[in-house]
């Protein structure tokens, strides 16, 4: 029994060991990426929660594997401790400079990533890449006001919604699909043309613009005013700030020959910090 207790104890350490081995290469291969591609985390807060799991595995390991003396034990439990108390006091301080937004798409495939600076109010999209590593994409255009709402429309489309320095609402799309072959780029608002109908809600795309009704009440969005993002959506604009996003569900499908019907919804997504959800529209021009 002792022997068989032994040899977990051993091989709970070697394991314990190789994932300290394993965070301390992917610290090493983060900062080579960082240096050689400007690559960096998602969020930078996982660089200091890899660094606390990674000396915590490596104490484990030293303890399981060498049984140290009681004196070198509660020497190894206060180095670790100071150790994570300082990583934890340095998360702390890097926190209060930049604040990290994030989110994981509904089917765990992409990574909303943007990275604000706290005192400035400027703000960077990253686009990721691997899972949790990213790249500076684009910058938002307007300072913000430290706070974000992120919203998934689709598994590969996120609305960010934000205020900006001087109070106005604004809307940043993430885009991560194609609703068609991927080997051309089409505009959302030509795709959308004609009449789509939801819950108390109707919207209309001609050639002149989108009009948007909901609960009777009438908006009218000319295309100078209508921003698209990426090949997934687009932000209808009006006094400068956003209002109403529109993008293509998961189950559209953008044809590939000119003539051949569209198939598929879309969604409404209204421009609030408040907690609310997109409108499910379906088209209505092909009955």
């Amino acid at each position: 029994m002792s022997q068989v207790k032994g040899l977990y104890i051993k091989v709970t350490g070697w394991m314990l060991l190789l994932f300290a081995v394993g965070f301390f290469c992917l610290q090493m291969g983060c900062l080579y990426a960082h240096e050689r591609f400007q690559a960096e985390y998602v969020d930078d807060r996982l660089f200091y929660f890899i660094n606390i799991l990674c000396f915590i595995f490596l104490a484990l390991a030293i303890i399981l594997l060498l049984k140290p003396s009681k004196i070198w034990l509660w020497a190894i439990s206060g180095l670790a401790v100071v150790f994570i108390l300082a990583s934890g006091g340095l998360l702390v301080a890097s926190n209060k400079e930049i604040k990290n937004i994030t989110s994981l798409s509904p089917d765990y495939k992409h990574v909303v990533s943007i990275k604000e600076k706290t005192k400035s109010g400027d703000a960077v999209y990253l686009r990721s890449y691997f899972g949790i590593l990213a790249r500076p994409k684009e910058r938002l255009p307007y300072k913000t006001d430290g706070v974000f709402k992120v919203k998934w429309l689709a598994n590969d489309i996120a609305a960010v919604t934000y205020k900006t320095a001087d109070g106005k609402i604004e809307q940043f799309i993430a885009t991560y699909g194609d609703r068609s072959d991927g080997r051309s780029y089409y505009y959302v608002g030509s795709e959308i043309q004609g009449k789509w109908q939801g819950k108390n809600t109707k919207v209309v795309s001609d050639t002149k613009g989108i009009t948007v009704i909901v609960g009777g009440r009438t908006e009218f969005f000319d295309w100078r005013h209508i921003k698209q993002f990426g090949t997934l959506a687009i932000v209808l604009e009006k006094q400068k700030q956003a209002v109403w996003t529109i993008s293509l569900n998961d189950n559209f499908v953008v044809p590939a020959l000119s003539g051949v019907p569209k198939t598929g919804d879309i969604s409404l997504y209204q421009a609030t910090m408040r907690d609310n959800k997109p409108i499910i529209l379906h088209d209505q021009s092909q009955k």
